[in-house]
């Protein structure tokens, strides 16, 4: 990754220290509790996340129906997986999935600030929220996308979507080629949250 999108050693350091001043100011002043963090934390942690994306994505690549339902109305399609409650909860309000094909590469960015759907990717990484992020995908894609480390073929079209409160997109990426004999539970494994950004392709079996 570009040393643009990096930051300095110590910021989980500088950030940990942070949280814990704001956390007991608040617990101080009887906001919140000192278990309200980590509640919220956990529900992060265990019942939202990138692992919910990935069931989604794996049942996508082994039946194209439920891909096509997933790609015209994600919620709905989303609701038919034994899922924890809450994917149409908080930060997953309106999600829409598009889907990578051959000829046809999607990436996912917030020109805003940082929108982006925690239930099926997680909470956002830093780089996502960095204003150079978020200007130059939107500029220049595919020099971005190269410097994450994926060359996107001139003959292949990129297109960008732009999450915000009122929709937040993911990808559903290719499925690795050599894959079929793979089970879904198999085919999860491989499916990483930058694969549902569009800044990675799924890994290879």
């Amino acid at each position: 990754m570009a040393d643009q999108f990096k930051y300095r050693e110590d910021r989980e350091v500088y950030s940990a220290a942070r949280v814990r001043a704001l956390e007991a100011l608040l617990i101080k002043k009887g906001i919140i509790t000192d278990r309200s963090v980590d509640t919220v934390l956990d529900y992060f942690e265990t019942k939202m996340g990138p692992f919910n994306g990935a069931k989604i994505v794996a049942r996508a690549w082994v039946d194209h129906a439920f891909k096509e339902r997933l790609v015209a109305d994600t919620p709905a399609a989303i609701a038919e997986l034994a899922l924890p409650e809450g994917m149409a909860g908080a930060e997953g309000e309106h999600m829409r999935a598009v889907a990578n094909a051959p000829g046809v590469h999607n990436l996912i960015i917030c020109t805003l600030c940082s929108c982006y759907p925690w239930p099926v990717l997680g909470l956002p990484p830093y780089w996502y929220k960095d204003p150079t992020f978020r200007s130059r995908a939107a500029r220049e894609p595919r020099a971005v996308l190269k410097e994450f480390g994926l060359a996107v073929p001139e003959s292949t079209e990129v297109k960008v979507w732009d999450s915000s409160a009122q929709i937040r997109w993911f990808v559903v990426p290719e499925r690795p080629e050599g894959t079929e004999g793979l089970s879904e539970a198999e085919l999860e494994a491989l499916v990483t949250p930058e694969a549902m950004m569009g800044v990675a392709v799924a890994g290879a079996a």
